[in-house]
């Protein structure tokens, strides 16, 4: 079988915006089933983000630990951000957000691993990168006015202490998930990182201009 998802959009009857944030949104939306029926469905319109699992020649992963207020922990993540500007090539918003939030930057870049985030309750997709060959950036460091960034502890933990923390249930951030387990099985199969789709692979999810 081949297995993958694929493109459907359901007729929608009507749309309402309750909500409306500085960078996200929620839509209702009046839906018709299959049987002729209709439903109501709530959800989060969301921009679209961008990781960054930056891997060093030790085998270490770049992590920094953040406070999210709306699950009230503090969460090991990936360096990441949301895709501010339309259309943007989430490349270059990686490569920001990489910078900003690390002073770091990379020689080699590959697709990990899109997903969607919360799919039966917001449209927000992600696109985690392979970044290698980090280094240190130029020029002065990034100066984060968000007091809550701000407070980030950064660090380089081995991949293989990320994998177990993931399965034993103390990592839970989802980007950080879904990218560590990626890599290894990335370096798992035949060809290994070297196998993963280019930088400027397609996200259908986001088009974009590369």
């Amino acid at each position: 079988m081949n297995i993958k998802d694929t493109a459907e959009s359901w007729e929608t009857l009507s749309t309402r915006r309750p909500f409306q944030g500085a960078k996200t949104a929620v839509d209702s939306d009046e839906v018709r089933m299959p049987d002729g029926s209709t439903a109501r469905r709530d959800y989060q319109v969301h921009p679209g983000s961008v990781c960054v699992l930056a891997l060093d020649g030790e085998g270490r992963v770049l992590v920094l630990s953040q406070y999210r207020h709306p699950v009230r922990r503090r969460l090991w993540e990936l360096p990441a951000g949301l895709l501010d500007v339309p259309g943007e090539n989430p490349l270059l918003g990686a490569q920001r957000e990489l910078y900003e939030e690390a002073h770091a930057k990379a020689e080699d870049w590959r697709v990990l691993v899109d997903f969607y985030a919360s799919p039966g309750g917001s449209d927000e997709a992600i696109r985690v990168f392979l970044a290698r060959g980090v280094s240190e950036a130029d020029g002065e460091r990034y100066r984060e006015s968000d007091s809550e960034e701000a407070d980030m502890e950064v660090a380089w933990v081995p991949l293989a202490e990320l994998v177990e923390g993931i399965l034993a249930g103390e990592l839970g951030n989802p980007g950080l998930v879904a990218g560590v387990l990626a890599l290894s099985a990335a370096l798992a199969r035949e060809g290994g990182v070297d196998a993963l789709r280019p930088a400027l692979a397609p996200w259908p999810a986001r088009p974009y201009e590369a």
